[in-house]
């Protein structure tokens, strides 16, 4: 039996550049007819806010088209500096209605951990692909139920 790779050993491998790097979106998960996938981030904290969205702005394959917060009060902040119409702000109670919503392809699940598993299942549900920070969720049995529910509905 072979030893394990190490992150350092993979990354040194010829190839293994590109196969690590974000070279672009497999051509599979960009809808028909859009070459720019529409994401709504699932919470808005800190790491939404600095991080996630600034780059979103920056990519080639990706648009901050939506949001969902359970503090509605900062809806209108997110609006108006990324230019996301009302149609697609949404609750944590409304996520389940995002599936009526052809601007959106992903949700970008980013509330606090012990929340991940609840959003990333309803965005599936929904029909929608699901990123999820890590830890995807807090047990195994929550794992298999974002996983199950992903498979079910083509996410």
């Amino acid at each position: 039996m072979s030893e394990p790779t190490s992150r350092r050993e993979f990354l040194e491998r010829p190839g293994a550049t590109v196969a690590a790097s974000p070279v672009g979106v497999p051509s599979v998960l960009l809808p028909d007819g859009d070459d720019v996938l529409g994401v709504a981030l699932c919470g808005l904290g800190n790491y939404a806010t600095t991080q996630l969205a600034p780059g979103l702005q920056k990519t080639e394959h990706c648009a901050l088209r939506g949001i969902v917060t359970g503090f509605p009060e900062k809806s209108p902040r997110w609006q108006r500096r990324y230019d996301i119409p009302g149609s697609n702000v949404y609750s944590y109670d409304t996520l389940p209605e995002i599936s009526n919503n052809a601007a959106l392809d992903e949700v970008y699940v980013v509330t606090p951990p012990g929340f991940h598993a609840r959003d990333a299942i309803r965005a599936a549900e929904a029909g929608k692909h699901v990123w999820c920070e890590k830890p995807m969720a807090m047990t195994a049995s929550e794992c298999r139920a974002v996983i199950d529910a992903a498979e079910k509905n083509g996410g």
